[in-house]
């Protein structure tokens, strides 16, 4: 008894004191495991199995590509053809940034980092159009929310690893759910803008124009069809679509749109080994956490525990999202994976939910904690570039973030939209 309840002391003791979500989850358990029957053998041999969990190979690779990409000049032509389609509508520079968050989301499997490439260009120029800073902090920062559900994503392929599914097929299911919620942040802007009385953007563009750009920046428009196309088409692995997209963004970078310099690729390099030397200590160290939850039953706990309240499959996933909302507030969508798919998972198997659904649903929920402080690392970064307070930055995601939550009830409801493309496109029988 002691053991079950003092992990869960020390770790939330530990991250309530600002102590790392590593640290924190090491320390707790290794702590309990003094007082138990389990032999500290299992701490470096659970660790080492980190080695042996191929898919994570793709996460610093789509990082490195995501950082090279942005300074090779693919954000500006992603922009540039973005403004084709959505620039003239009222409020086109949102639509803009929304429409361009998609794109580059498709590329880099990062939310934060879909804000910074966004953010720098679109913010400025909504502010010289007139559009109230609040507002297009809002809109950068839910933008970039769509980096973690568009794939390739990084929290898709951690999920993948902890619950044991394909991550080609989480790439798959969140293509259509990615769609849809970019469609419907993008009118939540249009309605803002029209009711604020933003205009779009003046600009009109001839048939040639049009073409020149999209001859102009076929380059940048091709990586997400080549990355994604190739895993869907089962022609490489998302590992292996990882490593092609590096190159695919080095080559660009250097011989297409000669904006990249050796300091661009040293940059990339630190940032890569700093975020994702980061993740990789995190699974690490939740292998282990899984283990003592797993030899103590913490997961049969837990699922008793929620079905005692309902067994409706509606109700628990809507509890399950509460849940999430609330560590959102104080945790990263990593930490919140790591430390309980383990748990929740025995819960929707037995109420027989499917686990790739589940995963989609889970990184939908997590869009939300994104824009939620104190924590909200997208609300963080739109509010440095716009150099607001952090209060004026949530209040101008603010309404962004209650679409999320709606589109986060409405998906709970309609399933099957979540698993169409797995089962008509890849043969899925979930």
């Amino acid at each position: 008894m002691f053991e079950t309840w003092g992990i869960w002391i020390i770790l939330f003791a530990t991250l309530l004191l600002g102590v790392p979500i590593y640290i924190s989850l090491g320390m707790s358990t290794i702590a309990v495991l003094f007082f138990s029957y389990i032999p500290l053998d299992i701490v470096p041999l659970d660790m080492a199995k980190v080695g042996d969990m191929f898919p994570l190979l793709a996460i610093p690779a789509f990082i490195f590509a995501g950082a090279i990409m942005e300074r090779g000049g693919m954000a500006d032509q992603i922009i540039d053809v973005a403004s084709i389609f959505v620039g003239r509508i009222k409020g086109g520079l949102a639509l803009v940034t929304i429409l361009g968050c998609m794109f580059f989301a498709a590329m880099i499997g990062s939310g934060p980092g879909t804000v910074a490439a966004m953010g720098t260009l679109m913010l400025p120029a909504m502010v010289r159009a007139g559009y109230d800073k609040k507002f297009g902090a809002g809109v950068c920062a839910t933008g970039g929310t769509l980096g973690i559900l568009i794939p390739p994503s990084n929290p898709m392929i951690i999920y993948g690893v902890m619950a044991n599914v394909s991550v080609g097929t989480m790439f798959m299911a969140g293509m259509l759910p990615g769609f849809i919620v970019g469609m419907v942040l993008m009118l939540t802007c249009y309605f803002i803008a029209r009711k604020r009385g933003y205009q779009g953007m003046q600009k009109t563009y001839t048939t040639k124009e049009i073409l020149l750009i999209f001859k102009n920046n076929i380059w940048s428009l091709l990586a997400p069809v080549i990355i994604l196309g190739g895993i869907y088409a089962g022609i490489f692995t998302p590992v292996e679509a990882s490593a092609i997209a590096c190159f695919y963004a080095l080559f660009v970078g250097i011989f297409i749109n000669k904006k990249l310099g050796l300091n661009d690729i040293w940059e990339s390099i630190k940032l890569t080994n700093i975020t994702s030397g980061t993740s990789m200590i995190i699974v690490g160290v939740s292998v282990l956490f899984g283990r003592f939850l797993t030899i103590y039953e913490v997961p049969q706990t837990v699922a008793s525990a929620m079905l005692a309240i309902s067994s409706s499959p509606q109700i628990i996933l809507l509890l399950i999202c509460l849940l999430l909302f609330f560590l959102g507030m104080f945790m990263e969508t990593l930490s919140t994976i790591v430390i309980l798919v383990p748990i929740l998972l025995p819960v929707i198997t037995q109420l027989g939910i499917d686990p790739v659904y589940f995963g989609i649903l889970w990184v939908l929920t997590n869009e939300v904690a994104l824009l939620s402080p104190p924590l909200g690392a997208n609300v963080f970064i739109a509010m440095t570039i716009a150099n607001l307070s952090l209060e004026d930055a949530t209040k101008g995601a603010l309404p962004f973030m209650l679409v999320l939550v709606a589109v986060v009830i409405a998906f709970i409801l309609l399933p099957d939209v979540v698993l169409f493309l797995p089962r008509v496109l890849g043969g899925y029988a979930g």
